[in-house]
Parts: C-alpha cells; sequence; structure tokens
C-alpha cells in the first residue's frame, strides 16, 4: 500500500499541488498561541504598518472547500515580513551553523514533478506515484540540495527559493533566525499589496498588458508546460516585479507555509484582531499558489486562495518566508 497520498481530508479539492505524506495526515496535533517574535534581522524585510483590511473573496471561481470566503475585515498588528521567499543560499547558511536534517532528509525521499524527472528515472519510478495525481512522483534522495533527485543539485540556483522543505522544517529555520511564520492573515495583508479585493498583487488581470508577472503555468497541465513567462519549473525569487509594499514572489513559483492549521470554515466565528487559526489541525495553511497552477485545474495563484499540507510533508514546489514582530518599548 502505498504511504501518501493527496490532502483531501483538510477539505482541499483538486489538490494537484499538495501530494503529502498520510502518515502526517492522520494525525491531528494541538497547536499552541502564537509566539510573538521580536529577535532577528530585518535586513532583507519590508516593515508594514498595522491595519484593517479585507481579507478573502465572495468570488466564486476558487474552490467551496478551501473556505476563502466570505469576505471579512482583519485588524492587524506592525510587522516584518521578508521580501522574497527564502532562498537556497539562505538555507544553506541555516543548515551549516544549525547541523539540522530536513524531514526530507530523514525520511529519505520527497515528492517531484515528474516533468523534472529524466525520462530513464521515471519509468522506474510508474508505482511511486500519487494514485490521484500520478504527475507527483516519490523519489529517493530528493532534498532541497537534490531537488529532483540524487542526481542533481542547486549549484546555480543561490537566487531560487528552496523547496523540500516541510513546515516543521520551516518553522526551525525561522526560529533559528529569530523570527517565525507568518499568519494567514499577515501573509494575505501583505501580498495584497495595499490593494482592495483584487485578484491579484498587481490587480484584476493575470497578464497585464500582455506581459507575465509571475511564475505559473502555461499550456496544457500536466503534459505541457509552454514556459511562456520564462520557466518551466521555479524561477528566482525576484525574476519578477514585486508587489507595491516591494514584496516578491507572492503568486506564483513556490507555496508557502503560514503557521495556521488548516480549517475551511473557522474564520467564520474566529478572531478579526490578529487571527492565528485553530487551535487543533491535521494541516497547515499554504499560500500563493505554485508554478504548476493553471487556471484550468488549480487558479490559486490568485491572493485569497488557500490550500494545505501536512506539516511534514515536502515538496518540489513548496518554500515559505518569515516574518518577525515590531519590538515594543
Amino acid at each position: 500500500m502505498r504511504e501518501f497520498e493527496l490532502l483531501a481530508a483538510a477539505g482541499a479539492t483538486h489538490p494537484c499541488c499538495v501530494p503529502s505524506r498520510r502518515r502526517a495526515a492522520l494525525l491531528k496535533v494541538p497547536g499552541n498561541l502564537l509566539e510573538r517574535v521580536a529577535l532577528g534581522s530585518t535586513a532583507g524585510m519590508i516593515k508594514l504598518e498595522g491595519s484593517a483590511f479585507l481579507m478573502g473573496t465572495n468570488s466564486t471561481e476558487g474552490f467551496p472547500a478551501d473556505g476563502e470566503g466570505p469576505v471579512r475585515e482583519i485588524a492587524l498588528d506592525p510587522f516584518y515580513i521578508d521580501a522574497a521567499p527564502v532562498t537556497n543560499a539562505q538555507f544553506a547558511e541555516f543548515m551549516r551553523a544549525s547541523g539540522y536534517r530536513t524531514e526530507a532528509e530523514q525520511f529519505a525521499w520527497s515528492f517531484v514533478f515528474q516533468g523534472h524527472i529524466p525520462e530513464e528515472r521515471r519509468a522506474a519510478l510508474v508505482n511511486d506515484t500519487v494514485l490521484a495525481a500520478p504527475w507527483w512522483c516519490k523519489v529517493p534522495g530528493a532534498t532541497w540540495e537534490h531537488p529532483e533527485g540524487p542526481d542533481s543539485n542547486i549549484a546555480a540556483r543561490d537566487e531560487y527559493p528552496v523547496t523540500h522543505v516541510s513546515w516543521n522544517d520551516a518553522v526551525e529555520f525561522a526560529r533559528w533566525a529569530g523570527k517565525r511564520l507568518p499568519t494567514e492573515a499577515e501573509w494575505e495583508f501583505a501580498a495584497r499589496g495595499g490593494l482592495e479585493q483584487n485578484r491579484f498583487p498587481w490587480g484584476d488581470e493575470l497578464t497585464p498588458g500582455g506581459r507575465h508577472v509571475c511564475n505559473i503555468w502555461q499550456g496544457e497541465f500536466p503534459t505541457r508546460d509552454l514556459a511562456e513567462d520564462g520557466y518551466a519549473g521555479t524561477s528566482p525569487v525576484e525574476a519578477f516585479p514585486p508587489n507595491a509594499y516591494g514584496l516578491y514572489s507572492v503568486s506564483g513559483n513556490t507555496w508557502e507555509w503560514c503557521a495556521d492549521w488548516f480549517h475551511p470554515s473557522y474564520h467564520l466565528v474566529g478572531a478579526r484582531m490578529n487571527p492565528t487559526g485553530p487551535s487543533i489541525g491535521t494541516a497547515r495553511v499554504m499560500k500563493g499558489g505554485s508554478y504548476l497552477c493553471h487556471a484550468s485545474y488549480c487558479n490559486r495563484y490568485r491572493v485569497a486562495a488557500r490550500t494545505a499540507n501536512t506539516p511534514d510533508s515536502s515538496t518540489t514546489n513548496i518554500g515559505f518566508r518569515c516574518v518577525r514582530d515590531v519590538a515594543t518599548a
């Protein structure tokens, strides 16, 4: 029996981007109150003043089970957020300094998109694919340093987002850096860049003026990626213009872990000031979409879109960025 499957228990539908380790999906782990952190360096971070904003969407273009709506007013305290996702170079510094082993290394495998696996190696993995989404393969030796498997490396990808990091790995990096993961509300507030209820960080048109301004799939998913945006996999974190707040790569490229446990309807009764999500759950929120998102199947590169994955899962299209609280006198 396969020991992994697509995450369905959390309520996500059309979960093309979130294969998960089933072992974790069966667990229900208590969550803690969010610990405020104001220790790490603010270099490379953007300070955002706290304010109220309209979170979520009433649009029907998403997936009802994801719980994108209804629109609600949320208020946040000021915070700092990384201008870009954590890069391979930054993660390598953490690994050298800490001696940490990622969960992909501990499990000795991670999920890789089939199109990024050499054909001669892909044939051997035919029985190690995700049942409902065979474009995901369980690849032995796939890690943050070897994104497509043991015969690959990140030698020329210092400024690309680190991948094959689980939620637990991201938390350890954030702790080492004196930071934390953003709440879903903080992430969405920052990604909107001051725009109110627009679909994307730059407005409502996916390709304004015919220009590609994010890294997502073009062509026929999952068999043919035209890479019209210049990339058939991840791209450097600053490959496309930032939003009005100065944040790069908040749509497409890689999914980004958030601190919250996922629930499709918790926000109907949850806090409206600095919300942190449910206290328990089986999967953590992810935001932003990835280079595998396509309108025909998974249009979750919209700002209000959300999905989830189990906290020990890792893939070639999940990364993260950190936040830090503003110190008070």
